[in-house]
């Protein structure tokens, strides 16, 4: 790390668990999916553990509140049982961003898993510098009920020059960093005034006058 030393710590908050009821769904294919999400559900599967795949049909508004959140726990409750899993990925619309499809991680109580975790900055660094967030996410290995929703890169005061890389950055208790410990994360530095355009418009300038020229030499010929 170059100049003042690095202020990092850990966001305390973990994911909270949620529950949904869901519905195992036999049908398959884009126009079920289609009339799954026009009832308002979102077509997903749960797997993971060695166990066979379940498709289920989740409930739309519920499930769009939960995904709003990094790496989200949810209780799953269908055909009279309940199972804890992890929102693995959510497939969405490129366009119209509606919610397609969701993929679900079984869990067991205590198992550890690798999950990309948000990096936030706080704090103002050193007048007249900007902290760059190079790194918008890190990858930890940690409890999967205590998987911390933000790490926080505090920026407070800090100098032109210095660097904060992963393995700088402060982890929850238990949580392994996964990623590169050089990483960079977050460097803090002096913004450079774009001089280009200005540049361009002088040489232009320039160049008009020669064009005006070359023209009025040639009508006169």
């Amino acid at each position: 790390m170059i100049g003042s030393p690095a202020r990092v710590h850990e966001e305390t908050h973990m994911s909270e668990q949620n529950t949904l009821s869901a519905e195992v769904r036999t049908q398959f294919g884009k126009g079920f999916a289609r009339r799954l999400r026009a009832a308002h559900q979102i077509p997903a599967v749960l797997y993971g553990h060695g166990t066979e795949p379940v498709h289920l049909a989740l409930p739309g508004h519920e499930t769009l509140l939960l995904v709003r959140h990094a790496n989200p726990i949810v209780e799953l409750s269908f055909e009279g049982k309940t199972q804890l899993a992890l929102v693995k990925d959510v497939q969405r619309d490129p366009v119209r961003q509606v919610i397609e499809h969701v993929d679900l991680v079984v869990l067991k109580k205590g198992e550890k898993v690798v999950v990309d975790v948000p990096v936030l900055v706080e704090g103002e660094p050193f007048s007249g510098t900007i902290a760059t967030l190079d790194a918008t996410t890190l990858s930890v290995e940690v409890e999967a009920t205590h998987i911390p929703e933000h790490l926080v890169v505090n920026v407070e005061g800090l100098e032109d020059g210095t660097h904060i890389t992963a393995g700088e950055v402060e982890l929850p208790k238990g949580a392994v960093l996964v990623s590169d410990t050089e990483t960079l994360v977050v460097a803090v530095s002096v913004p450079q005034l774009d001089t280009t355009s200005d540049a361009e418009e002088e040489a232009a300038d320039e160049e008009a006058p020669a064009e005006d020229e070359a023209e009025s030499e040639e009508a006169a010929e």
